[in-house]
């Protein structure tokens, strides 16, 4: 389905300011949704927002329906009567700067484990019989992720194929006896995600108020120790161990010269159909619950994708395999009716995953940082836009504009930019925010680092590389009403702001 002319920003909920380590969905995210409001932005483009996994990547997550309770706010707990005061007067001095992972996942756990101590013994007036219709509502993945995640944290957060084979491999008389000595550990997991489902929705309802939608992140593979592969086993590519025969990734491209080797497990897609790919329609049924719209990550792997040999040092050695192709969007549609979604067709891009998109009616992708190349002109340069597309300055995955300017484009590059765009470069990351917003394409997107003029040390990911990403946070001067303002003029200026 297409966008209205409108614009969005990148910014994910764990970037945003607060005195807890972390970015969450509380009082700070509310008004971020206002700044956006009167920045004239009319969506917010956020990461995947479940349960992050090594090395903190919202995108090898650990569940692909559980929400990550790092999200939650303190604050709103504070308000619902299950914390108190002391509870929060004097948090760690946490960095303003960056989220130090280690350090701020066992205090935000431990504050939800006082906040679900404080329910146990006394529950606040209709939160017990919201927390019943809420398991009701999501029983599908509800108690698997509960046992998964208490199994983790029981074993030392061990992988799943580590524990006991008997739990390892669900044999029921040994998983419902750890169940029934595990009741409290696995009612405090869905504790947990009540309290963030609740606490999502209220902002959603804000975002709505303000006239701004959501547009939400969909890896198209699940991690291999997630909630979802120990559970499902049969929906995917395994061996009699549970362990991958293939595992994904992309081949060599201009984010990395040997291939991404994710390392997920791939799908059996064959098992998939003849289910009528009912684990993908609760999937993208779940996302919905959350986003308006949502960006289909890694499109291409749906048409073909890449087959890498389960025990391969890179993604070098792959070879392209067809997908499921039409056939899933059509039970998709059968089911859930007709809703928003990007195809992220980065990369290669035959024409096989050209007519897939195309068909399906689907906006495509341009990167302004890939545009540039004076030779082999790209197709993301400005004159080949076209409308049913989404325009960025640069995604999670790349370095912000200033950084890509000063540190990564080629001296070419450099001068066919500054050419191109009528600059001497001494505000690279405005003038690109300029041709986003005035190109013909639909939506434009871009990153909150960008409206800052932020450097290569405020990127959110460098892909290929394991430590040190997603841990990028706004500081209150990112947030001034002099970025707002001249943001919200170039969004007037361009037709996307709706007014």
């Amino acid at each position: 389905m297409a966008f209205e002319r409108a614009c969005g920003v990148l910014l994910h909920p764990t970037c945003l300011p607060g005195p807890y380590g972390i970015g969450d969905i509380g009082p700070a995210a509310h008004r971020y949704l206002e700044w956006l409001a009167r920045a004239g932005a009319r969506w917010w483009q956020v990461l995947p927002l479940n349960p992050a996994g090594p090395g903190a990547s919202p995108y090898a997550a650990t569940s692909t329906f559980a929400g990550s309770t790092a999200l939650v706010s303190p604050e709103l707990l504070r308000s619902q009567g299950l914390l108190q005061a002391s509870d929060l007067s004097v948090p760690p001095d946490f960095s303003p700067f960056k989220v130090e992972f280690p350090r701020v996942v066992p205090y935000k756990r431990a504050l939800l484990e006082r906040a679900f101590e404080r329910f146990a013994a006394r529950p606040p007036a209709g939160i017990g019989e919201r927390l019943e219709a809420f398991r009701g509502r999501h029983a599908a993945w509800l108690r698997d992720w509960a046992l998964f995640a208490a199994l983790k944290r029981a074993g030392a957060d061990a992988s799943w194929w580590e524990w006991p084979e008997e739990i390892a491999l669900r044999r029921p008389g040994a998983l419902g006896a750890w169940a029934a000595r595990h009741q409290r550990e696995l009612a405090f997991e869905e504790f947990c995600q009540f309290v963030f489902f609740e606490q999502w929705e209220v902002l959603r309802e804000r975002a709505r108020a303000l006239g701004i939608g959501i547009l939400g992140d969909l890896p198209i593979y699940v991690a291999d120790d997630s909630a979802e592969v120990w559970a499902n086993r049969g929906l995917f590519r395994l061996d009699g161990r549970g362990r991958p025969v293939a595992v994904a990734g992309v081949p060599p491209d201009y984010f990395s010269e040997t291939g991404q080797l994710w390392g997920n497990p791939l799908y059996d897609w064959e098992a998939l159909e003849a289910s009528g790919y009912g684990w993908w329609v609760a999937r993208m049924r779940a996302m919905f619950e959350l986003v308006d719209a949502v960006r289909l990550d890694h499109f291409r792997g749906f048409a073909g994708y890449w087959e890498v040999p389960a025990g391969a040092k890179t993604a070098a050695t792959g070879r392209w395999v067809p997908g499921p192709g039409r056939k899933l969007f059509d039970a998709l549609r059968a089911a859930l009716g007709e809703r928003s979604l990007v195809a992220e067709d980065l990369g290669v891009m035959t024409d096989d995953v050209k007519e897939l998109r195309d068909s399906l009616g689907l906006p495509g992708m341009a990167v302004l940082q890939f545009a540039f190349a004076p030779a082999s002109r790209s197709k993301f340069v400005p004159y080949l836009h076209r409308r049913n597309m989404v325009v960025y300055t640069g995604t999670h995955d790349n370095n912000t504009t200033l950084g890509w300017f000063m540190g990564d484009a080629s001296p070419a590059e450099k001068e066919f930019v500054c050419r191109y765009l009528a600059t001497d470069g001494r505000e690279i990351h405005w003038d690109m925010i300029r041709v986003a917003l005035s190109s013909v394409a639909d939506l434009a997107v871009v990153p909150h680092q960008d409206i800052a003029g932020l450097g290569a040390d405020c990127r959110m990911n460098t892909p290929s590389k394991a430590e040190g990403n997603w841990r990028f946070r706004l500081t209150d001067w990112m947030l001034g009403d002099a970025l707002r303002d001249r943001f919200a003029g170039l969004c007037w200026l361009y037709g996307r702001s709706g007014s």
